[in-house]
């Protein structure tokens, strides 16, 4: 049985800035640090846009972490508390048809379990 929250699920209104250098660490892993740094660049100047959380998991192929993850339990709590989550930061990769989540993977996690259905702001290029 999945947790349910308190509240719905509150959003900034955008992307902290910390999240960014996470994402390109982890972009960086992926694509040489020009590319990593291009894509960074340009989820900055990205508008917002929705999406399902569940249509998010499907078209990145990540697993759902699971409850015990520490990570993914703070971000529980701030659900429970009303705090507003960051917007995700994610990539298409099209050459391998997956979407890469650059940033935000333990919030879309903790998103999941409480209503796999919420619309999930991102910033996506």
């Amino acid at each position: 049985m999945r947790p349910t929250p308190s509240k719905s699920t509150l959003w900034l209104p955008d992307v902290e800035e910390h999240d960014y250098p996470a994402a390109e660490s982890y972009l960086i892993l992926i694509y040489p640090a020009q590319r990593a740094a291009g894509l960074v660049a340009e989820l900055r100047a990205a508008a917002l846009v929705q999406f399902k959380a569940k249509d998010i998991f499907r078209a990145s192929g990540l697993s759902l972490l699971g409850v015990s993850n520490s990570h993914v339990a703070k971000d529980r709590a701030k659900i429970h508390a009303g705090t507003r989550l960051s917007p995700l930061l994610m990539v298409r990769d099209e050459r391998r048809g997956k979407l890469v989540v650059a940033d935000g993977y333990h919030r879309l996690c903790a998103v999941y379990e409480a209503d796999e259905d919420t619309l999930v702001p991102c910033k996506i290029v």
